[in-house]
């Protein structure tokens, strides 16, 4: 009988101890969701920035861009094309620089870089100049970025400078 009762005991207690099971994407559209509202909010709040949305395959994203030079040439962009760029990273809400080239320029394959980049980089050509805002899912995502004092799920802004492209 004891027995049964420190079997009986121990389950209730194993079952009491579980809890709804994480759900990724629950959170993934609830993080879009937030991330949406602080990018309407921020261009509804600087009227005078023409940003465009980008689609993907006929979808729209939460990456938005505003060419300030759209560069020279006809540049097919691949995953393998190699790209050198100048570039400034900002904190959407509160325009902290976090990573910037200064004067060295990396070299990147484009198949490489954030999915913001790879979405908003092919808008111009070389010599070209694009600024994007990046939805946290586009950029660095759920992660803090400690070397870069990113926290996760920062909504981020990009200048960037295409410099050379070669395929």
């Amino acid at each position: 009988m004891n027995r049964i009762l420190l079997i009986l005991f121990l389950s209730v207690i194993c079952l009491s101890a579980c809890k709804k099971g994480y759900d990724p994407v629950a959170e993934e559209r609830t993080q879009a969701a937030i991330d949406d509202k602080i990018i309407q909010d921020y261009l509804a709040a600087n009227p005078g920035l023409d940003a465009k949305r980008v689609d993907s395959a006929g979808i729209a994203t939460g990456v938005y861009y505003v060419i300030n030079t759209p560069g020279s040439g006809n540049t097919l962009f691949t995953n393998s094309t190699r790209i050198t760029i100048d570039y400034t990273s900002r904190k959407l809400l509160t325009g902290e620089v976090f990573a910037e080239s200064n004067e060295f320029h990396p070299s990147f394959t484009l198949g490489e870089v954030l999915r913001a980049w790879k979405l908003g980089i092919p808008k111009i050509s070389k010599g070209g100049k694009i600024r994007i805002i990046a939805a946290s899912r586009y950029a660095y995502g759920p992660y803090d970025q400690p070397e870069l004092n990113l926290p996760k799920n920062s909504v981020v802004d990009f200048e960037i400078e295409l410099l050379d492209v070669t395929n």
